[in-house]
């Protein structure tokens, strides 16, 4: 009997987990199909929208028209506070040429660090808050600063890990423009 009541305490849990993460994960704005979703260069983009830092959402990934240029940090990142300047100044030169985002992983790091990190360089361009870390998660992003370049009909044509010199930018943003 004590083993009958262990088995169905055991399955009342995992049925409640379940349930909580099918219905945590279909309000989201961010909720993606990631099923075979490799996130490489010549792999379609997944689409998918996030909040910025005044609650807009904004579309990101899919075919937009435009060069994308998704960047993935946070505050806490080392390399991505070397990194903010060339970002600000990419998006002063390109941004009418392109979509920029840096895309905070507020799930791995603290949003009024993320705030603080915004202001303290002073950056414009729209910074998409991924407060549950699902996009983060499907992007398999897992070193910061990571960059995605997206091109305007929404393949992945560069996946870039880590910080790279600011000409190196330029070439690879003059090359998909």
């Amino acid at each position: 009997m004590k083993k009958a009541a262990g088995y169905f305490a055991t399955a009342f849990v995992l049925a409640a987990f379940a349930c909580y993460f099918y219905f945590a994960g279909g309000g989201s704005e961010t909720a993606l199909s990631a099923e075979g979703f490799k996130p490489k260069a010549g792999s379609e983009s997944l689409a998918f929208r996030l909040p910025d830092m005044d609650e807009q959402p904004h579309p990101v990934g899919g075919g937009q028209g435009k060069l994308q240029f998704v960047n993935f940090w946070a505050s806490w990142c080392g390399p991505c506070e070397l990194e903010a300047p060339d970002l600000q100044k990419i998006y002063e030169k390109y941004g009418g040429k392109l979509i920029m985002y840096g895309l905070n992983s507020t799930k791995y790091d603290k949003e009024r660090a993320a705030r603080q990190f915004v202001a303290d360089h002073e950056l414009t361009f729209p910074i998409l808050m991924d407060r549950d870390g699902n996009v983060t998660d499907t992007y398999k992003v897992e070193t910061f600063p990571t960059t995605f370049l997206i091109d305007q009909s929404g393949v992945i044509r560069e996946r870039i890990n880590g910080v790279i010199p600011y000409e190196e930018w330029e070439r690879l943003i003059e090359k998909y423009i």
